[in-house]
């Protein structure tokens, strides 16, 4: 016998790749249990499975930073008190982490991919089933987006839960509406200028100096990489990134500042005359609208 949930839960983080640095990510899970009938008639009952699945993934994967632990660009090292120093040696430059453990999930590759995901949280999974369940299932599949989309990676340091890590993210769509109608132009330069972005707070901002390093660390500088620091309630959250992958905000980096300030920039740009109406989304089915 098969169970199925579609749509368990959407995973929201963010993922080292030699190739294009930090990644902002969102997976929609599905999942599919085999297994014989138990003493209720079920394979599992329902709000068991949205319940305790849906818990084991977002202790182990949400709102974290996916580290390639077998990858040979990689480098971790355990500090005092549950810290943990990340260096991460990627083609564009190095990336380099001080954050509570809570922050960082390695998984034991050399690539973080939907499958590598899949395999890993199935392990997992796999622990905490009743003996009826024999296998599991899981799919991590993309929104399908026919429109313009970016990667963003941030840390929202004042967020009471998860999204206070520095470096999660989302995969995400946008709408810009200019003179009421949609604007496909403006929406693919969006996301040509966030493709894999890091979207760091200035309020945020400290000299590379002033951060906590490993001696992987230790030969950046203000005018290769940008530093963020700051204390929240999970504890401090320190990242060093190179410029050329971030753009520095304003304002907090919650959807809500951040569909103002692609306002406020879309607005700048001479060929907008008319109203513009901005609806920036944060993953999959979420986000908030700005007009002006």
């Amino acid at each position: 016998m098969q169970l199925f949930v579609k749509d368990l839960t959407v995973i929201d983080s963010s993922y080292l790749c030699a190739n294009r640095g930090i990644v902002g990510q969102s997976w929609i899970v599905d999942v599919v249990l085999h297994g014989q009938l138990d003493q209720q008639s079920m394979v599992l009952d329902f709000g068991q499975v949205k319940k305790r699945l849906k818990a084991i993934i977002d202790e182990e994967v949400d709102h974290k930073l996916l580290v390639p632990a077998q990858h040979p660009a990689t480098s971790v090292m355990a500090g005092d008190h549950d810290m943990q120093w990340l260096d991460f040696a990627g083609d564009s430059g190095g990336i380099h982490l001080y954050c509570p453990q809570q922050g960082l999930a390695l998984l034991p590759t050399e690539s973080i991919c939907a499958r590598s995901v899949t395999d890993y949280l199935s392990d997992i999974i796999a622990r905490y089933l009743p003996a009826n369940v024999v296998k599991i299932e899981l799919t991590l599949r993309e929104e399908e987006i026919p429109s313009a989309y970016y990667h963003y990676t941030h840390g929202l340091k004042k967020h009471d839960g998860n999204c206070q890590r520095i470096a999660h993210g989302h995969r995400s769509m946008i709408e810009v509406w200019h003179a009421g109608i949609r604007n496909d132009l403006l929406e693919r330069r969006w996301a040509e200028r966030w493709q894999d972005i890091y979207l760091g707070s200035i309020e945020d901002r400290v000299s590379i100096e002033q951060l906590h390093r490993s001696s992987k660390a230790l030969a950046i500088t203000d005018q290769t990489h940008y530093g963020f620091s700051y204390v929240s309630g999970q504890g401090l959250f320190e990242l060093a990134i190179p410029r050329n992958a971030v753009e520095l905000i304003d304002t907090d980096t919650t959807v809500e500042c951040l569909a103002e300030y692609i306002l406020r920039e879309t607005k700048k740009w001479p060929e907008v005359t008319g109203d513009v109406s901005i609806f920036a989304y944060e993953g999959v089915g979420k986000g908030a609208i700005a007009h002006g």
